[in-house]
């Protein structure tokens, strides 16, 4: 496995204004280090730059200053080391589960015997057995969103970049995709940047949980999350949950306020 340290240093990113309107601070200068195998999620009110700053650790995006280093290389455009999932369902509709979940090997040119073992094993691992010759249309959002998980985790990145990946899924569906992916996590240690607007999803995943400031965004917490593992879904009824999810309330409140006060 291939672990994943992520150092971001100084990173902004200003849009440039359209219609005659100045340009727009999306994300002010960002200095974020995230050790190998540690989770992070990312909260903050919408236009905050949780997206922006995903994005340019992916590569799909460039900072306007600073730079992303992923164990010590810098990041200049998307690269296998890195794993991206979407809030929208991104598969391949030509392609089954299985040949979706094959496609980053495939392209590495890595030898089919080879291919269909990693394969099968990841779609043991999310839970998919006698879906492999399915096309995404025919499954429901949850399985496509475990189709695209094992597709990245596949393909062994040095980390995992989701962005609300649970978003568009029903509440019963997004819990039971919160502990499958936070199950994986624990058992293979992969680094992970998880974008969420979910205060109790941000707390239950993260090992630390980042708060962004209204646009123009920058960190204004980083709150560790000493909740103990595995982490089981009763565990968002105790106390310490609790006192976690009152202050991050708080935290993301007074942020909302401002960025209404701010239109």
């Amino acid at each position: 496995m291939t672990a994943g340290t992520l150092t971001i240093r100084g990173v902004s990113r200003v849009f440039p204004g359209s219609r005659g309107a100045g340009p727009v601070t999306a994300l002010q200068p960002t200095d974020l280090t995230i050790a190998a195998n540690d989770f992070i999620t990312i909260l903050g009110p919408s236009g905050c730059g949780k997206s922006t700053l995903l994005r340019i650790v992916a590569g799909l995006d460039q900072p306007t200053s600073g730079e992303v280093l992923l164990n010590g290389r810098p990041v200049t455009r998307p690269g296998a080391d890195r794993g991206m999932v979407f809030q929208s369902y991104t598969l391949f509709p030509w392609l089954t589960v299985a040949e979706n979940i094959a496609f980053g090997l495939r392209e590495k040119g890595m030898a089919e015997a080879e291919q269909k073992e990693i394969v099968a094993s990841y779609i043991a691992k999310v839970g998919l057995r006698g879906f492999e010759n399915h096309w995404p249309k025919q499954l429901s959002g949850g399985m496509q969103q475990r189709t695209a998980i094992a597709r990245a985790l596949a393909n062994d990145p040095a980390i995992l970049l989701l962005d609300e990946p649970f978003g568009a899924l029903d509440n019963q569906t997004r819990g039971l995709m919160q502990e499958l992916l936070l199950g994986i996590w624990e058992r293979e240690k992969k680094t992970v940047m998880f974008v969420t607007h979910d205060i109790e999803e941000s707390i239950f995943m993260a090992s630390r949980c980042l708060v962004m400031s209204a646009r123009p965004g920058r960190i204004k917490l980083d709150l560790p999350i000493d909740l103990p593992h595995p982490r089981h879904y009763r565990m968002k009824t105790s106390p310490e949950f609790s006192a976690l999810k009152a202050r991050l309330t708080e935290e993301i409140r007074a942020e909302a306020v401002l960025a209404a006060e701010a239109h």
